[in-house]
């Protein structure tokens, strides 16, 4: 367990603001101010009152995050400053509509003349053997949003942090936005400390791209409810197949290779759902309080049954297939696995099954963001446009406690998130697909 209020958040500053903001926001009385953020105010950590007030008592203080937003008084001057954009990973819903909205941001609010999006994700940042940047405005975008995938391309696997600081260099980069998971902000971290022994003043922002929402002490990573909300229509053809043939197996493989947010919420949002496998839990397959008894119990007794399994639930079954160009294991395809094994283990018990097998993952991965998505995206990158111009650097912009913080990268990629077996959610999961809540035929 980390102890959060060990923790540093406080997010580094290339200097302090000194140009005023074009934003000319609104004030009370020329002194008590409404729509700018003021630098000291912090979003707590811990919502209950009740465990404020022990570390209060106890002497401590409790841990907060800088609040994000617009700052009267910003680093940059708009006249001088030049951003760069970088995609990297995995596609996700939404990177068009952050693209967009930092676009719009910063030339329409900030009246910034110079954005450079870098192709193909970091390989965009290391000059040989790289595409030219795209120069972005207000017209190039106009659109995106309405499609999927991003209009600059993407890439896995780590560069060489010094050629990529050199080509901001060469383009004269105050501020580079990196938009991404895990890797991505692992790379923009050690793309901000490079920056930092140089002397050199750029800001690098991060803006949290993960599908599988695993990132720590971020509520939310945008794509996260359009991959869910999507996954639903999936869950619901596998339903309607079950049902219509004997013995009939709905089975639907989503994204979490980690963590298994996907599936338990598109389970919970469906109510279709009769078994939900995810990373996080434990089980056997085979046994008299394994997987497949359940399932047969469930067939036995209705006739059809929806099974939801996320994709890292492969590293309890199948060997391990080496890392990819992110340094993630890989593992082979839990989906067809259990579709084989499953027929299988009742062709030996002599109970005939169906199976309907579905994996909308790359589907899910290049569909346009879902309206309340898009909202999202827009508000990240509106937040990111404001910490960078305020001199904000090595963080990333997120969400807690539904308002929008500035988090340093490294509490954010120190600890990835996952489903709390005993938490509340999870038994919201137990509770809508009346799986049991113990499948292993032994204390493990």
């Amino acid at each position: 367990m980390v102890d959060v209020n060990s923790l540093d958040f406080q997010v580094k500053r290339l200097g302090e603001g000194t140009v005023p903001s074009p934003l000319a926001l609104s004030k009370v009385d020329g002194d008590f101010l409404t729509n700018y953020t003021i630098d000291d105010e912090r979003i707590l950590y811990e919502a209950r009152l009740s465990k404020v007030r022990n570390i209060c008592s106890a002497g401590g203080f409790p841990a907060s995050f800088e609040c994000a937003g617009p700052r009267e008084k910003i680093f940059f001057d708009p006249k001088n400053t030049r951003a760069g954009i970088v995609t990297c990973g995995g596609l996700c819903p939404g990177i068009n509509d952050v693209i967009r909205a930092l676009v719009m941001q910063l030339s329409f609010w900030y009246r910034i003349k110079s954005i450079y999006g870098f192709r193909y994700g970091y390989q965009g940042l290391v000059k040989e053997g790289s595409t030219p940047p795209r120069v972005l405005d207000p017209e190039v975008v106009s659109d995106i949003h309405e499609f999927g995938g991003s209009i600059l391309g993407t890439s896995r696997g780590p560069q060489d942090v010094g050629k990529m600081v050199d080509r901001l260099m060469d383009f004269n980069i105050d501020l580079l936005f990196c938009i991404g998971g895990d890797g991505t902000l692992r790379g923009a971290k050690e793309i901000a400390e490079e920056i930092l022994r140089r002397g050199l003043k750029i800001g690098v922002i991060g803006i949290p791209k993960t599908i599988d929402n695993d990132i720590g002490f971020i509520e939310r990573t945008f794509g996260f409810e359009t991959a869910f909300s999507h996954a639903v229509e999936s869950i619901r053809t596998a339903h309607v197949e079950a049902k219509a043939v004997q013995n009939g197996i709905g089975l639907v493989r989503l994204m979490g290779r980690d963590s298994g947010f996907i599936a338990a919420n598109a389970a919970v949002a469906s109510q279709d759902v009769n078994f939900c496998l995810v990373p996080e839990i434990p089980f056997d397959l085979e046994g008299p309080n394994g997987f497949y008894t359940h399932l047969r119990h469930r067939l036995e007794k209705r006739g059809h049954a929806v099974v939801v399994v996320a994709e890292g639930v492969a590293q309890r079954f199948l060997d391990s297939d080496g890392k990819d160009a992110s340094g993630n294991q890989k593992s082979g395809d839990i989906g067809i696995f259990l579709r084989e094994d499953i027929r299988r283990a009742f062709g030996a018990q002599k109970f005939p099954v169906n199976i309907r097998y579905i994996d909308p993952s790359y589907m899910i991965r290049s569909a346009r963001a879902i309206p309340a998505d898009s909202i999202y995206c827009n508000q990240l990158a509106q937040n990111a446009a404001h910490a960078g111009m305020a001199g904000r650097t090595n963080m990333v912009v997120g969400i807690w406690n539904h308002h929008f913080t500035h988090v340093p990268i490294e509490m954010a990629i120190r600890n990835r998130k996952y489903i709390d077996p005993e938490s509340t959610f999870w038994l919201n999961v137990l509770e809508t697909t009346g799986q049991p809540r113990n499948m292993l035929n032994a204390q493990k």
